[in-house]
């Protein structure tokens, strides 16, 4: 693959993400938002594997705030969630970002990458539905921080943040197979 070809195709896997976290970010503001859940952890996720440049979670995260503060400003969504406790999107995000590289290091074109796959989106999940709703509930000032209030907010979210992260890798890594049917191997042992 050329040069030219490659960054064209980061371009592309950019515009995507991107896409996709507008299309699915808040409930009330995006088109998909009603049907989907948030896909923005699995983007940042995703932006690791596949882009290097470090300035990409960066322009992320400002489009996320930037859809954010549009959906307040403009869409009538609640600006409940917006409160000292939004900084702490940065370590969720940048979490799976950072872990989407270092998987990208470690990922073969065979089935056997599968369980390491697993771990890592599991590891970053929890990472960054701990920063996440962790820190809403520590930081926003909107309750009252108890240690039984802030496992009850991390169980409450965690399930749903798990499946949404699982769901869009997974069907990245359908397309990605089905761009590339020729990156796989049946090996499912070393």
């Amino acid at each position: 693959m050329t040069d030219t070809t490659q960054s064209r195709s980061r371009i592309l896997i950019l515009l995507a993400l991107a896409g996709l976290m507008a299309a699915t970010r808040g409930q009330q503001f995006a088109p998909l938002g009603h049907h989907l859940p948030d896909a923005s952890l699995a983007v940042f996720f995703l932006a690791g594997f596949y882009l290097r440049a470090r300035w990409v979670p960066l322009a992320l995260f400002a489009l996320a705030t930037a859809i954010d503060l549009t959906a307040i400003g403009w869409g009538g969504v609640s600006g409940y969630c917006l409160s000292p406790a939004y900084g702490m999107l940065v370590p969720a995000y940048g979490s799976l970002w950072a872990l989407g590289r270092w998987y990208q290091t470690r990922h073969r074109p065979d089935l056997a990458t599968l369980p390491l796959l697993g771990a890592v989106l599991l590891i970053g999940g929890v990472a960054a539905e701990a920063f996440a709703s962790g820190g809403f509930y520590l930081l926003s000032g909107r309750f009252e921080p108890s240690l039984v209030g802030l496992g009850h907010s991390l169980v409450s979210y965690l399930p749903g943040t798990l499946a949404a992260l699982f769901g869009y890798v997974g069907l990245a890594a359908v397309a990605h197979l089905t761009l590339n049917p020729r990156q796989v191997s049946g090996r499912v042992g070393s």
